[in-house]
């Protein structure tokens, strides 16, 4: 009996082995394929995962839009702020621009020969009268500038916008030719191609249509549309030359013995802001040597 059970034991143990070098042969085989409990436990843990995953990456992608519409409104208001920017610089650099332009026309008109013989005094325009009856302007120099009453103001051009009328110590006010108020007579010209200068008055404005009136023109004298009107310089307030307006339309007054024209003034009289005061220098030499 002994031999027996110690011969069972030996065949148990063989055949234990015999099966764990199976196992190990079975296992080597299906390299890293998982038991039916690893498969288990994975499907569980990957169901479980995409559970979880799947509104995260929902809810990823939501803050992910938030945050770009967020982006692209701070973008879009930069954009906005620098389009302003922009805008408001432009609107400076042509403000400059203009400003350049005149005073470089003033400078041309400093230096005209033409204008040899009067002192020239820039100013710039610091206020206006709102009454459109009473068309006066106020400038930045005065009486301690060397500006007196009755002096001629022009601007670029040499363009007549006026005369001085009441100049103060630092200041001084200018009657604009188109101010109704302004008593002053302007003795004026027209310089045709051919032929004599075609003399006459500028009296008088129309306020409703922008419009000077040239009248006392020669009956006989050739006016046309589109002539342009300058200051005769006989007068000896205002030196020849300076322009006054183009003729729009062609007259004979009530009683046929004279012509009389509409005048479009040359200088944009609701437009200004720097202007020259014209001196004439042998009155100042006159007066010192008095």
């Amino acid at each position: 009996m002994p031999s027996f059970f110690s011969n069972k034991k030996l065949i148990i143990l063989l055949t234990s082995l015999i099966i764990l070098i199976a196992l190990i042969s079975y296992s080597l085989k299906q390299g890293t394929r998982a038991n039916w409990a690893e498969q288990f436990v994975q499907d569980v843990v990957g169901g479980f995962q995409y559970v979880i995953n799947v509104p995260a990456r929902y809810a990823a992608g939501f803050f992910q839009n938030v945050n770009a519409i967020e982006n692209a409104y701070k973008e879009n208001k930069r954009l906005k702020e620098n389009l302003a920017n922009y805008a408001s610089v432009e609107q400076e650099n042509r403000t400059l621009t203009a400003q350049n332009k005149t005073l470089r026309a003033q400078l041309g008109l400093k230096n005209d020969p033409k204008l040899s013989d009067f002192r020239k005094y820039s100013a710039m325009m610091i206020g206006r009268t709102v009454d459109q009856f009473n068309q006066l302007l106020t400038i930045d120099k005065g009486r301690v500038n060397g500006i007196e009453d009755g002096m001629p103001v022009i601007t670029s051009g040499k363009r007549l916008i006026g005369s001085i009328t009441k100049a103060s110590s630092f200041t001084s006010k200018v009657s604009l030719i188109s101010d109704d108020q302004n008593a002053n007579q302007i003795s004026a010209v027209i310089q045709p191609k051919k032929g004599d200068p075609i003399p006459g008055m500028i009296e008088g404005y129309d306020q409703n249509k922008d419009l000077l009136y040239f009248r006392k023109i020669p009956i006989k004298a050739k006016v046309q549309k589109g002539q342009v009107v300058i200051t005769s310089g006989l007068s000896g307030k205002y030196p020849e030359g300076l322009v006054i307006g183009t003729v729009t339309k062609v007259t004979t007054d009530q009683y046929g013995l004279t012509k009389a024209a509409q005048v479009k003034p040359a200088a944009n009289l609701n437009d200004l802001s720097y202007v020259l005061i014209l001196e004439r220098k042998t009155s100042v030499a006159s007066d010192e040597g008095d």
